[in-house]
């Protein structure tokens, strides 16, 4: 568990299921973050938990809580961990929406990249971010993530293709 001022990052359990169930079927909270907005069953949801978030060797998935009322605000996680070359890509959603824009992304970001840079001693981290998640783009940037590479006209949204873009972090570059 991670802690900072008003954020803690536990690991995600089993009881988080149906809470994670609520945010990925929730459009507006996938539409900034996940390529595909299709609905998910209840048993797909628990699959995708139990070994993709839960027993996964190669991620590693926080429930963001928010400390003051104990209220579980969204998840983040290290995917695609590459321990021999230290390489990892990550993501981050608040599917809780009364919580966006106040900073807790930052925030849990922030953590993240604390122990992928210092816990796990990573030497790269990655992320991807549609074009259109002007927010997002300019807190990956505050972090020190750098543009990698665009994958032009990828993503189709609201009847016009967007690009995705390519970041990077290395380890030396990361601005705690």
């Amino acid at each position: 568990m991670f802690s900072s001022k008003r954020i803690l990052l536990r690991k995600v359990e089993k009881n988080d299921i149906e809470q994670y169930h609520s945010w990925r079927n929730d459009t507006d909270v996938m539409f900034s973050t996940s390529s595909s907005l299709d609905l998910y069953s209840l048993e797909d949801t628990i699959d995708f938990v139990e070994n993709v978030l839960i027993n996964s060797k190669s991620s590693k998935s926080y429930i963001i809580v928010e400390k003051e009322n104990q209220v579980s605000i969204g998840v983040t996680s290290l995917i695609n961990i590459d321990y021999k070359n230290r390489n990892a890509e990550c993501i981050i959603d608040i599917g809780e929406k009364k919580y966006w824009g106040q900073g807790y992304g930052k925030e849990a970001l922030r953590m993240l990249l604390n122990y992928a840079f210092q816990e796990l001693n990573l030497h790269r981290v990655s992320l991807r971010v549609f074009s259109f998640n002007e927010k997002a783009i300019r807190l990956y940037n505050k972090l020190g993530f750098k543009e990698e590479g665009i994958s032009r006209q990828s993503l189709f949204r609201n009847g016009e293709w967007n690009d995705i873009i390519h970041m990077g972090i290395l380890k030396e570059e990361y601005i705690n």
